[in-house]
């Protein structure tokens, strides 16, 4: 069922970067009652989000991406492949929702920068040498803890 662009997505798409998106299908919500202040409102009303994005069966994100992600996602992350975050800082379920789903793009987002490679130094001709004078100076405090040399051999 294409539509006249040709993107049967075209709807479901949420946008991660200009290149890259996610389908809201990858994603699922479950309202939870919320912890904290909140009088009656918060013992009767399922205000909080939690927000489950499943990373191991996306289609739409590079697989360098995902690995990182799972790597920033760290402890939200579930055995099964699935990253869980809880939204429960604002009172209504729209802006929780919204705070949810802006937190999970910043850290696609993060994910999504490659980490710089490390170029390996040599050290320095000076560093080298007060390394070799801090030993000497070592050793030289060491030799002096031998055994006394008296007057009585």
């Amino acid at each position: 069922m294409m539509d006249e662009q040709g993107d049967p997505y075209e709807k479901s798409r949420i946008a991660v970067t200009d290149r890259l998106f996610i389908l809201k299908e990858d994603l699922s919500e479950d309202f939870i009652r919320a912890s904290g202040p909140g009088g009656q409102n918060v013992n009767k009303v399922s205000t909080a989000v939690q927000l489950r994005f499943n990373l191991e069966a996306n289609q739409t994100l590079p697989q360098d991406v995902k690995s990182r992600a799972a790597r920033l996602a760290g402890s939200r992350l579930t055995q099964h492949g699935e990253i869980i975050l809880q939204a429960d800082r604002h009172r209504t379920r729209e802006r929780n929702r919204d705070d949810a789903l802006q937190r999970l793009l910043d850290l696609l987002r993060r994910a999504t920068e490659k980490p710089k490679p490390r170029k390996a130094t040599k050290p320095t001709l000076g560093s080298k040498k007060r390394r070799l004078d801090a030993k000497k100076q070592r050793g030289q405090i060491k030799k002096m803890r031998g055994k006394s040399r008296g007057f009585d051999d």
